[in-house]
C-alpha cells in the first residue's frame, strides 16, 4: 500500500484549502491510500521560528515525510507565494528531505495573478529539497469553493474536475512508484 503525507501549509484552522484537501483525502481513501498529515500551523510555533530541528515534533513530522512514497503539499497562496509557515517547516527538512518522493502541489489564492505561484516559488523550493518528479498540480481561485457556515464547502465543477484529474495522475503514478521500488 502507497503512504502518502498531506503537508497543510494553512496558517489558520478553517480555510477553504480544507476543504480542497478534504476532496483529495477522500480520493485518495477511495484509491487504498495510506494518508498521514502534517498540520504546520500545529507543529510549535518556537520551533519553527527558531529552527529546533531536534524539536521532538519536528522530528516526528519529519518522519512521517522519510516513510512516505509520496508527498501532497498544500498551500494558500498570499503575496505571490506559499506561506510562511508551510516555509518555516520545510526550512526544518533535511537537505534532501524530499528526494525520491512523488509531489503533488496544491494552491489556493485570491486572483488568476496568483496561478503561477506553484511553478515560479513553491516548484523551486521542492527541487532544491531534493524532489525530482513533481506533478503539475492544481491552482484554485477563492471563488470556486464555496464555504458553508458549518466549516464544509464544495468545489464548483471545472475546480473539482482539475484536482480530481490531478489526484488521479497522482495516484497513478504513486502506484507506479511503488510497484518500482518493490521491483514489481
Amino acid at each position: 500500500m502507497a503512504k502518502i503525507v498531506i503537508v497543510s501549509g494553512n496558517p489558520t484552522k478553517t480555510s477553504r484549502l480544507d476543504i480542497i484537501l478534504g476532496v483529495v483525502e477522500k480520493q485518495l481513501k477511495d484509491a487504498n491510500v495510506e494518508i498521514e498529515w502534517i498540520r504546520v500551523r500545529d507543529l510549535p510555533a518556537e520551533d519553527l521560528l527558531h529552527a529546533k530541528f531536534d524539536s521532538e515534533p519536528i522530528i516526528r513530522a519529519n518522519a512521517l515525510i522519510e516513510q512516505a512514497d509520496g508527498v501532497v503539499i498544500a498551500t494558500p497562496v498570499y503575496k505571490a507565494s506559499y506561506t510562511g509557515v508551510l516555509k518555516a517547516y520545510l526550512d526544518l527538512l533535511p537537505q534532501k528531505g524530499l528526494e525520491g518522493k512523488l509531489v503533488l502541489p496544491l494552491a489556493i489564492g485570491g486572483t488568476i495573478a496568483h496561478l503561477l505561484a506553484i511553478d515560479y516559488a513553491l516548484k523551486p523550493l521542492l527541487t532544491a529539497l531534493g524532489v525530482r518528479h513533481i506533478l503539475a498540480g492544481a491552482f484554485v481561485q477563492d471563488t470556486q469553493v464555496k464555504k458553508n457556515e458549518d466549516g464544509s464547502g464544495e468545489l464548483d465543477a471545472e475546480a473539482a474536475r482539475r484536482v480530481q484529474e490531478s489526484t488521479e495522475q497522482f495516484i497513478q503514478e504513486l502506484n507506479w512508484h511503488v510497484a518500482k521500488k518493490q521491483g514489481n
